[in-house]
Formats: C-alpha cells, sequence, structure tokens
C-alpha cells in the first residue's frame, strides 16, 4: 500500500478501537491490540488474508463499489457486533480499505452522549451578555443583530476563545425563532458511523442496536428553530455530503425508513480553521461552503481589539464575584496597562482565565495587581521594551526576537504551529530560529 506505515502505526497505537487495515489483495497490513484480542485463539499475522479472521466480510465489494458497507458480525456470540468496513482511496484509486468493529451497546451509549450534548435545546446569551466598544467587534455585532432577523445560512470565523458560540445563541434569541428549539451539533465530535442515524434520525429495526420506536434525528428535533454546527471545519467529507443535500433539498428521511420529512432549520456554522484553506487541500466541499457562508461574520482575536480589554474585565470581575460569592474592586493601573499589552492567544476564554485566577489570590484591598497575573503576562509587557542599552542594533533585535519566541513558546504551551501563526513565521522558519538561538523547547 501507498501509505506512510510510521505514520499509521502511530496512529494506531493512540486508538482505544477495534480497527483492521488490509491492502487491495486483502491482506492484512496492521491493526489495533484490540482487534487482535477480540479474536482471542486466533493467530493475528501481518500479510495475512482477512478472510481467515472474518469469513463473510465485505471489503470486495466496498473496494469495488467505493462506498461504505456494514454487516452484523459472526465471529462473537458474546455481543452483538457491527462491523463497518470504508475503502481507503488515493486520486481516486482504491489503495486497501479499513475495518472497524462497533459494539452495540457502545452505540446506544455514544448515541445518548451525543444527544445530551445536543439537546439543551436553549440558547442561553444574548447580544447583551457581548462586551466591547471597538470598531471591529462593534461592526461585526450590528451584523450580526441586522442579520438575526432572517432565515439565511450564517458562517462565524474567528480564532479559538473569541465568542462564536455566544454570537450564535445572541442570533437565535434576537430571531423570530427565538421560542423554537437551539440545537448545537459538535461536529468533530459525532463519529461518522453514527452521523446519519443522529442527524436524520432512524426507524425501529433499521440496523442492530436500534431503540424500539425508532428515534428522531437533531434535524427533526430543530424543525422550526436554529441549528449550530459548531468546529464545521473538522466534519469528515462523507458527512458534508450528506449534511449538503439536506440543506439543498430542506426534507430529511430516517435510516430504515422512505417518508420523506419537510424541515425549516436555520443553520449557522462556526469554525477556527480557513474553509478556503481547506477547499484547496481537498478537505472540504466547495459546493457547502458556499451553501453555508450566505452571510460571513468574522470575529476579530482580542489583540485586533485592545481597547476593549477593560470592559470585558469589568465584566468578567462582576460575573466571577456573582458566581463564588466573592468580592473584587477592580484591576489595578499597572496590572491593566500588563494586560493590554499581552497578545492574547487564547482570546477573550484566556483572558476570563486569567481574571478567575486573580480573584482567587486577591489580597485584603481586594485589587488585582501585577503580582496576581501570571509571569507570562508581566514578562510579555518587559519583553516589548527596546534593548539598546548593550551591543549593537542587530544584537538588541536578536535579543528581542529570542525572547519573544521563548515566550509565545510559553503562552501556546509549545504549539509551535500555534506560535508560528502568532510570530508571522512558516513552522519551518520557526525551526530555524529555535536552531539559531539554541532555544530548548521541552
Amino acid at each position: 500500500m501507498k501509505l506512510n506505515t510510521n505514520i499509521l502505526e502511530s496512529i494506531l497505537e493512540s486508538l482505544d478501537e477495534y480497527i483492521v487495515i488490509i491492502d487491495k489483495d486483502l491482506n492484512i497490513v496492521m491493526f489495533t491490540e484490540l482487534f487482535k484480542d477480540f479474536f482471542g485463539e486466533k493467530n493475528i499475522l501481518i500479510g495475512q488474508k482477512i478472510d481467515n479472521i472474518i469469513y463473510n466480510n465485505n471489503f470486495k465489494k466496498v473496494m469495488a463499489s467505493k462506498d461504505r458497507k456494514e454487516q452484523l458480525l459472526d465471529e462473537t456470540k458474546e455481543k452483538n457486533a457491527i462491523f463497518i468496513q470504508s475503502p481507503i482511496i488515493e486520486n481516486n484509486i482504491v489503495l486497501g480499505a479499513v475495518g472497524k468493529i462497533v459494539f452495540e451497546e457502545d452505540i446506544g451509549k455514544r448515541e445518548d452522549e451525543i444527544v445530551n450534548n445536543s439537546l439543551e435545546n436553549t440558547a442561553k446569551y444574548n447580544f447583551n451578555n457581548l462586551i466591547g466598544k471597538s470598531d471591529k467587534f462593534i461592526t461585526c455585532i450590528n451584523l450580526a443583530k441586522k442579520v438575526s432577523k432572517g432565515d439565511s445560512n450564517i458562517l462565524i470565523t474567528g480564532e479559538s476563545g473569541t465568542g462564536k458560540e455566544l454570537v450564535a445563541h445572541s442570533i437565535h434569541n434576537a430571531s423570530k425563532r427565538k421560542n423554537k428549539p437551539f440545537v448545537k451539533i459538535n461536529c468533530a465530535a459525532i463519529p461518522s458511523e453514527l452521523f446519519e442515524s443522529e442527524m436524520f434520525g432512524y426507524e425501529e429495526g433499521a440496523f442492530t442496536g436500534a431503540k424500539r420506536k425508532g428515534k428522531k434525528g437533531l434535524f427533526e428535533i430543530a424543525d422550526g428553530g436554529t441549528m449550530l454546527l459548531d468546529e464545521i471545519g473538522d466534519m469528515d467529507l462523507n458527512m458534508q455530503v450528506k449534511l449538503l443535500r439536506v440543506l439543498q433539498e430542506k426534507e430529511v428521511s430516517r435510516v430504515g425508513g422512505g417518508e420523506v420529512k419537510k424541515i425549516d432549520v436555520r443553520v449557522i456554522a462556526a469554525t477556527n480553521k480557513s474553509l478556503l484553506k481547506l477547499i484547496d487541500e481537498g478537505k472540504f466541499r466547495e459546493d457547502l461552503y458556499y451553501r453555508l457562508n450566505v452571510i460571513h461574520i468574522n470575529l476579530p482575536s482580542l489583540k485586533d481589539r485592545k481597547e476593549d480589554i477593560e470592559p470585558l474585565c469589568d465584566m468578567l470581575i462582576k460575573n466571577i464575584c456573582e458566581k463564588y460569592g466573592v468580592y473584587c474592586k477592580g484591576t489595578s493601573k499597572e496590572a491593566m496597562k500588563c494586560l493590554e499589552e499581552y497578545n492574547w492567544p487564547g482570546n477573550v476564554r484566556q483572558l476570563e482565565n486569567i481574571i478567575e485566577r486573580a480573584i482567587n489570590l486577591i489580597d485584603e484591598d481586594v485589587l488585582i495587581k501585577t503580582k496576581h497575573l501570571p509571569e507570562q503576562i508581566i514578562e510579555y509587557k518587559n519583553v516589548k521594551t527596546v534593548f539598546l542599552e548593550q551591543g549593537t542594533l542587530k544584537d538588541s533585535v536578536e535579543k528581542l526576537e529570542k525572547t519573544l519566541i521563548i515566550q509565545t513558546l510559553k503562552d501556546v504551551r509549545g504549539n509551535k504551529n500555534k506560535a508560528a501563526n502568532i510570530l508571522g513565521l512558516s513552522r519551518a522558519g520557526l525551526y530555524k530560529k529555535i536552531e539559531r538561538y539554541s532555544i530548548k523547547t521541552n
């Protein structure tokens, strides 16, 4: 197979799953320990034919049709298990296939988990919860208020922690749908094998493990209201095709059922990724992008709206004090200056954590001071001064550059991709500078 076996082996070692990978000639290429353990007495070997292990598999059909297939596994009498088989395709050429065993009891547990996470059915926040006075932020919020009156799909983008979910809640609560359901879906958390049954529902007996009397899908539950598709950039391509069909036709059909049901759902999608870049990489469908991107709201990062830090701090202090029954009268000028000069890679979510931490550390004067802030906040302020006391301009610039790289790596906990983005460097460029300055990254 033309697959990077080192990468695949590393992935499989990290998975607590029952998975096997075969090549186009039905030879076993690799497997997880759980898969091997499942068959107990069988001596599973690399290069062995999968037919010797799972006699009635559908791998030949899967690779011929290039479609996924599911079947009840006959190899065990202890539990009902479904064997899911999917082709591995590169440049429209089938390289092999992957098989995964899913137990009936696990399907039920996973369904319940997804439903429980999705079915709050109410939006908690409104536009009064969104604090800011900067021009960039006000422009975004005014746009969100204006489009909340309509029914068009909305795409909300922005870095992690900028408040995409809060804006989605606020749009729903300002719309004519506010008394209808608000259903939030984490697209990265739904396994592909459960996508159709969770999103569209299923009829009784649709598959092994299906609940009696069937089940409503999340689109049916959201009918008349709003659905938030969070982390849409992490949705699998096969799932994207099925989602696109529903958005185009505005109707769903339950798995195992023939009845087509019309739905009226406004979709708000959110992501911290560049969907256009994912389209170029072949990881996101262009037609789905345009179906979702009727109205685009791009939330600014906190570093681009520093004038909002003070009012945000006031709001966060008030909320945290009410939550924990404590008192804090505010932030000192010195501490506020440190907060305003920091670059905030984690945006408002990080600011909230910093304020909560500081409130837990305040003294008798109940005022947040510089000493109550994390070391990286204070250090970042210090490195912004120009180092011209000693040496040449070149030496000073290099010293500043090294210090900024070290501090940024600390801020993102060693994540070099994030650090490179914050510093405006390529990943390779960052590695060169780390090597040049002998920076320890452990």
